[in-house]
């Protein structure tokens, strides 16, 4: 399984280098259930696609939204859970999720995420400038240093990776979740290669841990609530 470890609490690492997250679990719990082994690779996001595709691993595994964009070059497993996407700013900044409260505004993204498409698709060509990233820490680098004026990512990444913390002490959700099932996808699943005969397994193992609520169980246990997709 192929993931990018830097999106709390879905994947990083712990203090000893250790993968952990709510994805890192989920596969396990996939593994287990077809009964064989979890190896994980690291790759930058925004190369999972092509690293998938030229066999370095089996899957993603890696918070990545279901989107057209994506489903033309792989295949994905049914969404396995589904989390709002959030514009965070300055708490007192007044900024909104529009472009006509951010034209002229800098907006920080991850590199190669669906986030990155919408902002791309609705905001860049109305004045609003889109900064993308390497990774999501960088992102909230820039905007605790004011070099970007806010920045969108799954809610529950802002949330674990910057608002719970004191670097973020400062900083609120700004507006309601964004919604474009085009660019942001219908929920999160598991990419595979095109017509790979392993698919069916997998979904397999998804639809029964689903069914007999590990799943769910998994969900509370990291947001105390129910992400999973019905």
């Amino acid at each position: 399984m192929g993931l990018e470890a830097t999106y709390p609490p879905f994947e990083s690492k712990s203090g000893d280098g250790k993968l952990q997250g709510f994805d890192v679990e989920i596969g396990n719990m996939i593994c287990e259930r077809m009964k064989v082994k979890c190896v994980y690779v690291e790759n930058s996001f925004d190369g999972l696609i092509p690293a998938l595709q030229a066999r370095k691993f089996d899957a993603i595994n890696s918070a990545m939204n279901i989107t057209a964009k994506r489903k033309a070059a792989i295949d994905f497993t049914s969404p396995v859970y589904i989390v709002p996407i959030q514009m965070v700013a300055k708490r007192g900044s007044n900024l909104m999720p529009t472009t006509a409260s951010l034209k002229g505004k800098t907006v920080g993204v991850l590199q190669g995420s669906s986030q990155e498409d919408y902002l791309k698709k609705h905001w860049a060509t109305a004045g609003v400038k889109v900064t993308s990233y390497q990774d999501q820490d960088q992102v909230y680098a820039d905007l605790v240093a004011g070099r970007i004026d806010a920045a969108v990512q799954e809610s529950q990444t802002a949330m674990d990776g910057f608002l719970s913390k004191p670097a973020g002490k400062d900083f609120d959700y700004a507006g309601a979740p964004l919604s474009d099932p085009d660019t942001l996808g219908e929920g999160t699943g598991l990419g595979m290669r095109k017509g790979d005969p392993q698919r069916a397994k997998v979904q397999a193992a998804i639809d029964s841990l689903k069914k007999d609520g590990s799943f769910s169980k998994l969900s509370m246990k990291y947001f105390k609530r129910d992400i999973i997709a019905k």
